[in-house]
């Protein structure tokens, strides 16, 4: 399973990616680090997003492969648990999920809870 950069996604579409995921994760460790927040929450998005982006790259592979699929509510699953950082990467690292408007919609609108539980919990 080759996990190399599409070249179907711009580099800058993996670029943003990446620095919202990725920026995301480095905000909780200074929370963490600031005492702000447990090191089981960090461990859960880190985890959780390596497993997902693990996943995704497993169903990509099926995709190519005419395999049997990783179901869309199983992903969603995930990132609703936590794995949306590692959702968006590999949606943009592998060009999986990008185009289809009925995976996008609901994958946004768990990231905007993710973000919104995050902003009430820190200024609210």
């Amino acid at each position: 399973m080759s996990l190399a950069p599409s070249p179907a996604v711009p580099r800058r579409g993996r670029a943003l990616a990446a620095l919202l995921s990725l920026g995301f994760l480095a905000a909780l460790l200074v929370a963490w680090r600031q005492g702000a927040l447990s090191s089981l929450c960090v461990l859960l998005y880190a985890t959780l997003s390596a497993v997902t982006f693990l996943v995704f790259a497993f169903d990509k592979r099926r995709a190519r492969r005419a395999g049997k699929r990783i179901a869309e509510s199983t992903l969603h699953g995930l990132e609703l648990a936590g794995g949306w950082p590692g959702s968006l990467l590999a949606q943009r690292v592998l060009a999986h999920k990008t185009r289809k408007a009925s995976y996008q919609v609901p994958f946004w609108a768990i990231v905007v809870l993710h973000l919104a539980a995050w902003g009430v919990h820190a200024f609210g």
